[in-house]
Order: C-alpha cells, then structure tokens, then sequence
C-alpha cells in the first residue's frame, strides 16, 4: 500500500462497469470521476436526473473520452429502485463495481415512500435492496466489489429493533449513527454470506472522515435551534474550512475500497490522519458492535422482511 495513495496509482478498468450512488456531488461526483478517468463505465444512480446529467456533462467537458450514464435511482423509494436495477439490466449485463455511496445526515424526521424513518431507509434499507436486486450482475464477475459507504458515527451505534424507525423518539444523530452501523453489519454479513457461497464477490465499507460536502449543510442545518440559523450556518462553514479536507480526498478511501489491489473482503478503508479525520486510505478499525455476527444476521432477516428482497444464497428466494 502506498502511504499516499491516489486514483493515478489505481489499476487500469477499462472494459469494467461500475455504479455510484449520489454520483452528482461531493463524494459520489469525485467517485465517478475517479472510476471513469481509470476507464471504467459508470453508471451515476441519482435521484435528480437532471443535475446529474449537468454533472456529467462537466466531466465530460474534462474527460472527452468517458463513458458516463445517468440513471434515475431514489433510494427513499423502493418502486425506484426497483424500477432502476430493471433499467440496468436493460443496458448491462454485468456489475464489476457497486458503490453505495449516497446519503442523508442529520436531518429533522421524516419517512421515505414505504414509511421507514429516512436516514435507516435512505443509507441502509435502499441501499440492502439495491445491492440484492443487482446482486445476479455483480456475482457473475469474478473480481466484482460492492463498496458501502460508512461513518465514524457508527461507533456510537445501536440498531434499535423496538423502534427501528424512530416513531416512539426521534434523535436526528442517534439515527444517523444506526444507519451507520447498518451499513458496516451489511457488510461484514455480506462478505461472510458471499465465502459461504464460493463467491468472488469482496464486501467492503470505507469512510470519508470529515470531508466538507452537502451532507453537513443539508443535515445538521435543515433543523436550526430557535435563533441560531445563522450562527449554525457560520459553525459548519468555519468547520468546513478549517478542519474538513476536501470532497476529492474524501474520495479516495472508497476509491481505493472499490480498485486497490491489495484489498480484502470485510476490510474498513479510512483516512489515515489523525482520528481517522482526515489524509490518504489505509486500513482501519471498525467497533465491536459492528462485528457482532449475530446482530448482523438479525439486521440482515429484518432488512429483507422490510425491502421484501432475498438475495440469490442458499436458503434465501430471489
């Protein structure tokens, strides 16, 4: 692993078709980016087509040759995601990389399409029915990844199976942290349920540490206290200027999840700075709760009840 590690020192992947979720900014656009400048195909999954599209158009301004789609995907929405893995079909017949990389943070309460609680239906459930409903494509290739996208939060975690969808109290960070820790027990599951198969497939998580992108102005400031709306504003700005690197560094941990060589199933990619804040990937550490191979398998049957989605695994209906 090189200590500095960027998408130059990545693999070529010509000829490899990759999807991103929120490809249209922050993290998903450097992403795709990324992915297409080593060759790869990308398909940008984003709820707004239309910036999407304008976003693509930017990088193909800088990267004539890039091959770039935009396809509609709204993961508060289970109709959309199904409607976008037939939509993929109907153009590939196989997926070499998976990106789950879109996200809500922070956000004052509300529930998606199917009533689940946004943040736990957004970054989790969405994202557990996409990968399942993609899940023919990404395992007919031999070197596939699916690559989730995680957060320090997680290490205060908990999956509240009484009260999965905040109805009885709703704590915009304390949900946030359990979409989080969704995300790493889907991916250690994922990876474990894979090598009981006999598949190719590697399950990895990455995390941006803090990166200055629109999850902190669309979270934290969509629910100001009384009075401090402009003060709020100046604090996550000043944050953003002084403490956060950029979007494209933030990049680059999922980056190297989903196209370093050295990677394995179940690794945790993260900044290499201090607190795992900030700098170039590395290998990092995840919490014990994340871990825990029963709670896993827990999230993962409720998960599947909830999405109404069973991967193709023995003893699981496709």
């Amino acid at each position: 692993m090189s200590e500095k590690w960027t998408i130059g020192d990545a693999p070529d992947t010509a000829g490899r078709v990759a999807v991103v979720t929120g490809a249209n900014s922050g993290l998903g656009f450097w992403t795709a980016k990324g992915l297409v400048f080593r060759g790869a195909a990308v398909v940008m999954a984003c709820r707004d087509t239309p910036k999407a599209q304008e976003v693509a158009r930017t990088i193909l301004a800088e990267l004539p040759d890039a091959d770039l789609h935009v396809l509609r995907l709204d993961l508060a929405d289970l109709s959309s995601v199904r409607e976008f893995a037939e939509a993929f079909r109907q153009r590939f017949d196989r997926l070499d990389l998976l990106i789950n990389n879109a996200g809500v943070m922070a956000c004052p309460r509300r529930e998606t399409a199917d009533g689940f609680e946004l943040q736990f239906g957004v970054n989790h459930l969405g994202h557990f029915a996409l990968t399942g409903l993609l899940f023919p494509e990404i395992a007919s290739r031999p070197d596939s990844r699916v690559v989730t996208v995680t957060s320090g939060a997680h290490n205060v975690g908990n999956i509240r199976f009484d009260d999965l969808h905040s109805r009885r109290r709703y704590d915009r960070w304390a949900a946030y942290a359990q979409s989080k820790l969704a995300n790493l027990l889907f991916t250690f599951e994922l990876q474990r349920r894979v090598q009981q198969e006999g598949l190719g497939v590697l399950s990895v998580a990455a995390h941006p540490g803090y990166a200055a992108t629109n999850l902190q102005r669309s979270g934290p400031l969509m629910e100001r206290p009384p009075g401090w709306g402009g003060a709020m504003e100046m604090l996550v700005s000043f944050a953003n200027r002084t403490l956060a690197q950029s979007p494209e560094m933030g990049s680059l941990p999922q980056l190297y999840a989903a196209l370093a060589e050295d990677v394995r199933g179940g690794d945790v990619i993260g900044p290499a700075g201090f607190m795992e804040m900030s700098g170039y990937p590395c290998k990092v550490g995840s919490s014990l709760r994340s871990r825990d191979e029963e709670l896993a398998k827990r999230l993962w049957a409720v998960s599947s009840e909830l999405t109404g989605v069973r991967f193709p695994f023995s003893g699981e209906r496709s």
